[in-house]
């Protein structure tokens, strides 16, 4: 637990760093050069500022263990803290648009050269920092570092569509003036996109979804191997930040004492758990089992 949050924490810090840079630098370079879109792109760049710190925040109290008010953990954290940071986006991805369109309808100047480098510069930058910070994601299995990560690939990608906007503008001339605003209106669109991408597998884990197929099934089958177990009737699991909770119905002969039914409950439990190390708990319940039963009488 302490090393997942130390790597979270590290790579989220590196993200941080690295947008207070460029969000500056975009934001001077777009002023001074005329480029909405690079104006557009900064402040995105801010909004991925605030959105670092939820997710440190997020992964901070999702390490923190169980207490009385919260028995199971306060692994919800992240997928809360990936839900603002998703919602953060769509927000931007409106602001960035209903500015653009603004923009369209009033004439201006088309942007000066030195913008397009400055774009360029940030394309490479932002797409190596969500690779990594993705790759993270990964490894850890966290929804918020994930969706830090998407938040940085976004910002690679207003940066991508600005800079053809103003390519388009400076080779079109003054009638190509609006070509960085349409630009940033297609960009807000793919931000949108991304945003409620990654708004949903939020919402599931906080409303408790399903874990992909092959979870349960791995789960089953390791219980089913424990001796004494005939079969497995019900398994449900729920995922809390990275760890798995699971509540399972096996089945037992019925001629058995409650003692040896017991052990092999928490017999069941240790072995889901040594195998899978993300399960956090299993709780057993111990049924009958019929065919055991039909064979006795």
């Amino acid at each position: 637990m302490k090393n997942r949050l130390h790597r979270g924490v590290r790579v989220t810090w590196i993200g941080f760093g690295t947008n207070l840079v460029l969000a500056t630098g975009k934001l001077t370079a777009g002023l001074a050069g005329n480029s909405y879109a690079l104006v557009a792109d900064a402040v995105e760049s801010f909004a991925d500022l605030f959105s670092s710190l939820v997710v440190w925040r997020g992964l901070v109290i999702a390490a923190a263990p169980a207490d009385a008010d919260h028995p199971y953990g306060h692994g919800k954290a992240e997928p809360i803290a990936s839900a603002v940071v998703a919602t953060m986006l769509l927000l931007a991805a409106v602001g960035i648009g209903a500015q653009a369109v603004r923009e369209i309808i009033t004439p201006h100047h088309a942007p000066a050269g030195f913008t397009l480098a400055v774009l360029i510069g940030v394309v490479l930058v932002k797409e190596s920092l969500y690779r990594l910070v993705n790759r993270e994601g990964v490894r850890l299995d966290s929804s918020a570092v994930r969706t830090d990560a998407w938040h940085h690939r976004s910002d690679a990608i207003t940066s991508l569509a600005a800079a053809v906007g103003i390519s388009i503008s400076l080779v079109g001339g003054p009638a190509y003036a609006a070509a960085d605003d349409v630009a940033a209106i297609v960009a807000a669109g793919i931000i949108a996109w991304n945003g409620w991408r990654l708004l949903r597998p939020a919402l599931d884990e906080l409303m408790d979804a399903a874990p992909p197929p092959g979870v349960a099934v791995r789960i089953r089958e390791i219980a089913a191997g424990v001796d004494g177990v005939t079969a497995v009737e019900k398994c449900f699991v729920r995922k809390m930040g990275f760890q798995f909770y699971v509540d399972m119905h096996v089945e037992v002969d019925p001629g058995m004492t409650v003692q040896r039914a017991h052990a092999i409950a928490h017999q069941v439990k240790d072995a889901v758990c040594t195998h899978l190390p993300s399960v956090s708990d299993v709780l057993v319940h111990v049924e009958p089992s019929p065919s055991s039963a039909r064979a006795r009488q």
